[in-house]
């Protein structure tokens, strides 16, 4: 009976695990890809600093690292590192 609840706990850990690292995998926005609505979402951007990303995008071609986000005007190092688990190239 104990051997039962270890392994009925264990395979619970192992769900809750893969649920997490699945909804991390979905949370992340690629900010060459993703249309000003998605960017809003991120921590710090909001409608206007998206539709900025969006522009700046399109103007001047992808960003080659989330870093590079601070060449769009109104966005710092203190925004990017508040983003930064949650944005891809």
């Amino acid at each position: 009976m104990k051997s039962l609840l270890k392994a009925a706990a264990f395979s619970l850990l192992l769900g809750s695990a893969s649920l997490v690292m699945a909804q991390d995998a979905a949370s992340t926005v690629n900010i060459n890809t993703a249309d000003a609505e998605t960017l809003a979402q991120l921590p710090g951007i909001g409608d206007s600093k998206a539709q900025a990303i969006v522009e700046d995008r399109t103007a001047n071609g992808p960003f080659t690292s989330v870093d590079e986000l601070d060449r769009v005007s109104g966005i710092g190092t203190g925004t990017i590192e508040g983003l930064r688990a949650q944005a891809e190239i």
